[in-house]
């Protein structure tokens, strides 16, 4: 099995340019490709596993990488897959984001001489002159086609600022600038991002001829990615002081039973002959032995052999009577904020992210899935006493597979 037929198997592939050509240089090693990643927060979050991975699995194959950290492209702002206008970050916000991205990814990317690169389009886009960018990549865009391209079309009947229209050519000058000065003749993202991506191949093939052997291949689903990235309304982060491992690994062992399979194959190194024998005989407690796996895995991948067994450990105990809380998801009260039975479950069920929002906690609360210290609750305000820290820990449970403690 080749390199590219893997990727197919796993699901990973949607559309390219030239496939065959696509083929023959990743299978041989010869592509240098990039993935871009805009700093809008401190932290990679889950839904940039899949672009991670695959940049993992590709340099193992001989090809190599180049993480792309948009300290250019951030001050713009993507309009792909939005309906309103991201936040506006300062230059230092996104230096120091882009300071947490480059430590992070050197968990799954070996970088160094010859290795893969890092490199970060605030080096080229921020020094480009206004007009003279124009007159050398202005006549390559037709607008007639840019407002047809999805990531626009969604945005027109809400408005689209004239700021984020721009960020199609610069995207696209981004692969035009690392093809001539890096040799980067590939380029990966999510399917929100063809048409931003085609735009940087028609940039090359139109200013430096048609022969110039640029690639581009989309990945199966972004927007799948994207969603893994969240729970509850919150984002689940790589950075451990965001979420911790311990959360990290319950998420995605309470990932859908649907999705498991298919989160094994985008996501893990398990080898695929393996992964489609699960798929054919999975069912009952095989499937939480599989999603007990998937976790295990991926917690592994981030957070280091050791906070995943400890993970492990933990959500295992928590299945079995008296168990130990020790790393259960923690957080502190003070006497002040429990005094005289102030504090409400449904709050507590905010505070812990459990759930999103104070009406989604009295939900919870209402349809009998919410108990404090093994008794259920069903007081929609139910409040919290010194006396429910007894052993000096509360712990809150949502359904069978939600949990947190509180100190005091």
């Amino acid at each position: 099995m080749t390199l590219y037929e893997e990727l197919q198997r796993r699901g990973l592939i949607k559309q390219t340019t030239d496939e065959e050509h696509i083929k023959e240089m990743i299978n041989n090693g010869k592509a240098t490709f990039y993935v871009g990643f805009d700093c809008t927060a401190d932290s990679l979050t889950a839904g940039h596993f899949m672009a991670l991975t695959l940049m993992k699995r590709l340099q193992q194959g001989g090809n190599r990488p180049i993480a792309l950290i948009g300290g250019g492209t951030t001050m713009i702002g993507d309009p792909s897959g939005r309906t309103d206008m991201r936040k506006m970050l300062t230059k230092e916000d996104i230096d120091h984001n882009a300071d947490c991205f480059k430590r992070q990814m050197e968990r799954f990317i070996e970088f160094g001489e010859g290795k893969a690169m890092m490199v970060n389009n605030a080096d080229w886009l921020l020094n480009l002159n206004y007009v003279e960018l124009l007159r050398e990549v202005g006549h390559c865009f037709s607008v007639n086609n840019m407002l047809r391209a999805e990531c626009y079309k969604q945005r027109m009947e809400k408005g689209l600022s004239f700021l984020e229209f721009n960020y199609m050519i610069m995207q696209s000058y981004d692969f035009y600038y690392m093809f001539q000065k890096y040799g980067c003749n590939m380029q990966f993202g999510g399917d929100d991002q063809w048409s931003n991506m085609l735009g940087g191949t028609e940039l090359i093939r139109r200013k430096l001829g048609k022969d110039a052997h640029c690639l581009t291949i989309t990945l199966l689903t972004d927007s799948n990615g994207k969603k893994m990235g969240k729970t509850a309304g919150n984002a689940v982060w790589l950075d451990a002081a965001k979420t911790t491992p311990y959360e990290f690994f319950q998420y995605w062992r309470n990932v859908g039973d649907a999705d498991v399979i298919k989160c094994m194959k985008m996501l893990t190194f398990i080898p695929i002959e393996e992964i489609e024998e699960m798929e054919r005989t999975m069912e009952g407690a095989e499937l939480n032995k599989a999603k007990e796996r998937l976790a295990y895995e991926l917690t592994n991948m981030v957070h280091g052999e050791e906070e995943a067994q400890k993970a492990l450990e933990a959500a295992r105990a928590l299945f079995t009577a008296g168990a130990s809380s020790a790393n259960m998801p923690t957080t502190a009260l003070t006497a002040d904020e429990i005094a005289d039975g102030k504090m409400q479950v449904a709050d507590l069920l905010v505070k812990s992210e459990l759930a999103p929002s104070k009406s989604e906690a009295k939900r919870l609360i209402k349809s009998g899935s919410v108990s404090v210290n093994d008794v259920k609750v069903a007081d929609l305000n139910a409040c919290v006493s010194e006396a429910d820290f007894a052993s000096g820990e509360l712990i809150l449970k949502k359904g069978k597979k939600g949990f947190h403690k509180f100190t005091l």
